[in-house]
C-alpha cells in the first residue's frame, strides 16, 4: 500500500495534470497554477510518506505476476530508501522553485516533473531487472522532454535529442542484460540473483549493466550529454543532472556490485572509470566560463566518485563502500541541486550565465550569494560540510579495498578532489567580487533566450537555505554515530589531507582569480562529442545508407521487376489466351445446352412412358449383372 502511494500517486497526479492543462499560468493564477499547487502537494505527501517509512524503520515490499515465470517487484531497503529520500526531497524543493517562474508555471512542466519523480521512484526501489527496465524507459522519455521543454528553441530540442539518443545508446545494455540473464538461468530476472548467473552469460549481464549506468551517469566516454543538457530550465538541471537521472546510474552499479564482484574485470573497469572521469571532468570544470557547464563538468566529476565506490564495494569492501556511494549520492544531491537552482535564480535577476558576467551577483542577491558559497564550500571538499567526509569515506574504501592498484585509484581521486576545490573556488571568486560595467553584447556570450528581471523569484529562498543546510550538515552523518548512511569513517590522517589539499587548491585557484588556464580540449569537453559523431554516429549513418540502397537497388528493384514481369505475362496470356479459353468455355455450355435438351425429351408427363422407362433401365441393369456373372 505504501509503495503502491509513493510511486503510483506521482505517476497518476502527473500524467492527469501533463494532460490536463498545457497553456501557462493566466494572470489571476488559474488553471496552471492550481496545478503547480496540486504537483507540490503530491510531492509532498511523497515526501511525509517517504520519512515517515523511515522514521518507523519498515521495510516496504510489493510483488505481482508480470509474464509466465517473471514477477515484478518493489522494495524499500537500506540503500534505496537513500535515494527514495533523496529524490522526494529534492522533487519538492526544486518544485517550489520553479513555481517562482512564470514560464514554469505550467501544468505541461509540473506533469513532466512528477511523471519523471515516479518512474525514478519506480527505478530506484525496482527489485528485478523487468519493473526497473520499464520504470528507466519512462524516465529517459520525461528526461527529455524536460531538457527539450523550450520546444520552439531548436538548440534545445537538439540537446534533448543529443541526450535522448547517447543515453539510449547506452541504456540498450540493459535490454542485452535481461535477455543473457534469461538465457543464463536467472528466470526472475532478480536483481540479486544476476551474479548467479551462468558463467559466460554473466560477463554479458555484466557488459549491459555497465555500459548502460555509465551511459546515464554521464560518465566518460559518454559524458559529453550533460553539457548540451544545460540548455533546459535550471530547475530540470537541478533535478535531474544532480540528484536523480545521472545518479540513477551509479545507484544501479551500487544495487549490482555483487556482479560486478563476480565478473573478474567489471568491478577494476568501472572504478577507474570513476576515477578517471573524477579527474578529466573536473578538469574540463575548471576551463568553463559559463557557470551551468562549470556545474554539469562537475557533476560527472562528482558522480564518477559514486562510481568508483561501487568498483570498491565489488571488490570485498562490502558495504562500507556501498554505504560511502550512496552518501556521496545524497550530499552531492543537496550540494547540486543547491547550486544549480542558486545559478537558475541569477540567471532570472540578471539574464546571464557567463561567469565573466556574474561579478557583483553575490554581492547584489546575498542570500543567493551565500547559499551559494556555502554548496561551492562543499564542493570544493572544505571541512566541515558534506562532501569532504563524504569524499573522503569513498577514497577510504577504494584505498582498503582489493581492487589492483587500489594506492594508485586513491591518488587519482586525491587529485580530482583538488581540482573540485580549484572550480569551486574559481566560481566564488567570480560572483564575488566587486561588480564592473560589462556591455550586454558582450562578444562570445551565451544566448539564453531570457529576458532578466532584475529580482530573485520570492519562492527561491526557503530551497536555497533547506538545501545549503544539507550542503553543510549531511556528509557529517557517519561522524555522529550509526545512520542509515552507516559508513566507517575515514581515518584521521585521510581526513586531515584531504583538507589540506582542498584548502590549498582552492587558495591557489583563489589567488589566480579568473586566470586559471582553460585550453580549447577543455572548455570543448575533451572533444567528446565530435568523437562520437567520428566513432559511432557517422559509421552508423553510412550503413543505414548503404543498407538503404541495398534495398533501392537490389531488394525494391527486384519486387518492381517482378511485378512488372507478372503485368507483362498478364497482358499476353489476354492476348493469346483469352480465345482459346473463350471458346472452350463456350464448347462446354453448348454442349451442356444439348445434353439438357436430350435430359428434357424423357420428360413428357405421361406415366405410361415413365414406366416404360423404368423397365428398360431394369433390364439394362439385368443384362450388366449376367454379363458381369459370365465373365467372373
Amino acid at each position: 500500500m505504501l509503495l503502491g502511494w509513493l510511486i503510483g500517486l506521482p505517476l497518476a497526479v502527473g500524467a492527469v495534470v501533463a494532460l490536463a492543462d498545457l497553456r501557462p499560468a493566466g494572470p489571476r493564477g488559474t488553471g496552471p497554477r492550481g496545478a503547480v499547487v496540486a504537483g507540490v502537494g503530491v510531492v509532498a505527501a511523497a515526501t511525509v510518506t517517504t520519512l515517515s517509512v523511515i522514521a518507523a524503520a519498515t521495510r516496504p515490499q510489493a510483488e505481482t505476476a508480470l509474464f509466465a515465470g517473471i514477477r515484478a517487484g518493489w522494495a524499500v531497503d537500506a540503500l534505496s530508501a537513500v535515494l527514495v529520500v533523496t529524490v522526494a526531497v529534492a522533487t519538492l524543493a526544486v518544485l517550489v522553485f520553479a513555481a517562482g517562474e512564470p514560464e514554469l508555471r505550467t501544468g505541461r512542466f509540473t506533469g513532466l516533473m512528477l511523471l519523471f519523480a515516479g518512474s525514478m521512484l519506480a527505478t530506484v526501489t525496482a527489485t528485478s531487472l523487468a519493473p526497473l527496465l520499464m520504470a528507466w524507459e519512462v524516465m529517459g522519455a520525461a528526461s527529455w522532454a524536460l531538457i527539450g521543454y523550450a520546444h520552439r528553441d531548436p538548440a534545445a530540442v537538439g540537446a534533448a535529442h543529443t541526450a535522448f539518443l547517447t543515453t539510449r545508446f547506452g541504456d540498450l545494455g540493459l535490454y542485452l542484460a535481461a535477455g543473457a540473464a534469461l538465457a543464463g538461468g536467472a528466470a526472475a530476472l532478480a536483481l540479486d540473483q544476476l551474479a548467479g548467473v551462468a558463467a559466460g552469460w554473466r560477463e554479458v549481464v555484466a557488459a549491459g549493466v555497465v555500459a548502460a549506468a555509465l551511459g546515464k551517469s554521464a560518465q566518460l566516454p559518454f559524458a559529453f550529454w550533460l553539457s548540451g543538457a544545460m540548455r533546459g530550465p535550471s530547475p530540470v538541471s537541478a533535478l535531474l543532472h544532480s540528484a536523480t537521472m545521472v545518479a540513477a546510474g551509479a545507484y544501479l552499479l551500487l544495487r549490482t556490485s555483487p556482479l560486478l564482484g563476480a565478473v573478474g574485470w567489471a568491478g577494476p573497469l568501472v572504478a577507474w572509470t570513476g576515477a578517471l572521469t573524477a579527474l578529466g571532468l573536473g578538469l574540463v570544470a575548471v576551463a568553463q566560463r559559463d557557470l551551468k557547464q562549470l556545474l554539469a563538468a562537475s557533476t560527472c566529476a562528482q558522480i564518477g566518485y559514486m562510481v568508483l565506490a561501487a568498483g570498491a564495494a565489488s571488490a570485498a569492501a562490502g558495504t562500507a563502500a556501498t554505504a560511502a556511494g550512496a552518501l556521496q549520492l545524497v550530499a552531492h544531491a543537496a550540494t547540486k541541486s543547491l547550486l544549480f537552482l542558486a545559478a537558475g535564480a541569477w540567471l532570472t535577476a540578471l539574464g546571464t550565465r557567463r561567469l565573466d558576467h556574474l561579478d557583483g551577483a553575490a554581492r547584489r542577491f546575498p542570500l543567493v550569494g551565500v547559499t551559494f558559497t556555502v554548496g561551492a564550500l562543499s564542493l570544493a571538499g572544505i571541512p566541515p560540510l558534506s562532501l569532504w567526509v563524504a569524499k573522503d569515506a569513498v577514497l577510504a574504501s577504494a584505498l582498503t579495498s582489493a581492487l589492483p592498484g587500489a594506492p594508485a585509484l586513491y591518488a587519482v581521486g586525491l587529485a580530482g578532489a583538488a581540482v573540485a576545490a580549484v572550480y569551486s573556488a574559481k566560481a566564488v571568486w567570480f560572483v564575488w567580487r566587486p561588480a564592473r560595467a560589462v556591455p550586454d553584447t558582450a562578444p562570445g556570450q551565451e544566448p539564453t533566450g531570457q529576458e532578466p528581471t532584475g529580482q530573485v523569484p520570492r519562492p527561491a529562498a526557503p530551497p536555497l537555505v533547506v538545501l545549503a543546510a544539507g550542503a553543510a550538515g549531511l556528509g557529517m552523518l557517519p561522524l555522529v554515530g550509526p545512520t542509515i548512511l552507516a559508513t566507517d569513517p575515514p581515518a584521521a590522517w585521510e581526513l586531515a589531507l584531504s583538507a589540506v589539499v582542498a584548502a590549498a587548491a582552492a587558495g591557489w585557484a583563489w589567488r589566480r582569480g579568473g586566470r586559471l588556464p582553460a585550453p580549447a580540449l577543455l572548455r570543448d569537453w575533451l572533444r567528446l562529442e565530435p568523437a562520437a559523431r567520428a566513432l559511432v554516429v557517422r559509421p552508423v549513418l553510412a550503413v543505414a545508407r548503404g543498407l538503404a540502397r541495398f534495398d533501392d537497388r537490389v531488394l525494391d528493384r527486384a519486387v518492381d521487376d517482378s511485378a512488372r514481369a507478372t503485368v507483362r505475362l498478364g497482358r499476353g496470356l489476354d492476348r493469346r489466351g483469352e480465345g482459346a479459353v473463350d471458346g472452350t468455355v463456350r464448347g462446354l455450355a453448348g454442349a451442356a445446352r444439348v445434353l439438357g435438351r436430350w435430359a428434357r425429351r424423357p420428360q413428357t408427363g405421361q406415366l405410361h412412358q415413365y414406366y416404360a422407362q423404368a423397365s428398360v433401365a431394369f433390364a439394362l441393369l439385368a443384362a450388366l449383372a449376367v454379363v458381369v456373372v459370365v465373365v467372373g
